[in-house]
């Protein structure tokens, strides 16, 4: 018999199958039946402070004394915290599997108060998502790596439930970062968070959206990173988000050392069927293989089991085209 359960942030999942946080988690409803479909755990839709400040400042009338626009500012918010706290109640109500909060930020701001009444709502934990990219001509190097620590920081003397951390890859040295990130107590890291994609629309020359989803190619910067990291920060929990499109990358996150993996794209394009997929397969490969738990596999592939040349800091493709003529 095989046994699919995992531990991740100190939260004990069914299976390594966490829905990660987009329209596919804003309802009550559709995280009853992604609990239904077999998911391991849900990550709700994300509270954003982008989008909530832009929302306050499209409100805002000049006519308007600088009271009356800081009234409709906390407005706004306390609006918007409300809606997400009754999204999270109303998912626990429903659903047997952890529930996990989310907040988009790039500042160290009201996220303290905000967590606070999230852990009291009944999440089970917290993910955070610092994303920004960071392009200021005068900016001091290690600035924003220092941002997600105070962050964190904050949110660990507020809040006793774990709090996760969803990482861009806009890192110079992701192991430096989730190193100190675990010093400082986040129970997990995932990589990696997925930006905007921009493109160029040449014949009207505009700006347009690049792809949405996620390829199955960009599974190897998650596998890359958590192959390293994990085999020299090991304490600390990983989940792998982006590629994650087969139900064979399930395994390959898992063999890298992964305790999870955080799916969006592939839900999207398949439906809830790829959880019952991806589970069935995890099952029907660790029988034959035979492992009869997650931790048999976690890892066996990391950085620490190489021998000789680590493939996952190799930079070049020397053996595959050193040979080849132009």
């Amino acid at each position: 018999m095989t046994d699919s359960k995992t531990n991740f942030a100190g939260l004990l999942l069914r299976n390594p199958i966490i829905i990660s946080s987009s329209g596919l988690t804003n309802s009550a409803e559709k995280n009853k039946k992604l609990d239904e479909d077999g998911a391991g755990a849900i990550v709700l839709k994300s509270l954003f402070e982008e989008q909530i400040s832009m929302d306050a400042e499209q409100l805002k009338d000049p006519a308007y004394y600088p009271e009356g626009s800081e009234y409709l500012e906390e407005y706004v918010r306390a609006h918007k915290l409300s809606e997400y706290l009754s999204l999270i109640k109303e998912s626990k109500k429903v659903c047997s599997i952890p529930i996990i909060a989310s907040i988009n930020c790039y500042t160290d701001s009201e996220w303290i108060e905000f967590a606070r009444q999230i852990e009291e709502a009944g999440a089970d934990a917290l993910e955070i998502n610092i994303l920004a990219l960071q392009t200021e001509i005068h900016y001091a190097y290690g600035a924003f790596e220092q941002r997600h620590i105070d962050i964190l920081r904050h949110l660990k003397n507020t809040v006793r439930i774990p709090i996760i951390v969803k990482l861009g890859n806009n890192l110079t040295n992701p192991v430096a970062l989730i190193n100190q990130l675990y010093a400082n107590g986040a129970g997990a890291v995932v990589l990696f968070n997925r930006f905007y994609q921009p493109d160029i629309n040449i014949e009207s020359m505009e700006h347009t959206s690049g792809e949405v989803f996620s390829h199955p190619s960009d599974l190897a910067t998650p596998l890359r990173w958590i192959g390293i990291t994990s085999s020299l920060v090991d304490k600390i929990d990983y989940a792998a988000s982006g590629g994650v499109s087969t139900p064979e990358a399930v395994v390959k996150a898992i063999l890298a050392g992964a305790s999870a993996v955080e799916v969006c794209s592939a839900i999207y394009q398949n439906g809830n069927s790829f959880i019952t997929q991806a589970n069935r397969f995890l099952h029907e490969w660790m029988e034959r293989k035979g492992f009869e738990t997650i931790g048999q596999f976690k890892g066996h592939l990391n950085a620490s089991t190489v021998k000789g040349i680590n493939m996952f800091e190799r930079t070049q493709f020397l053996k595959y085209f050193s040979s080849k003529e132009l």
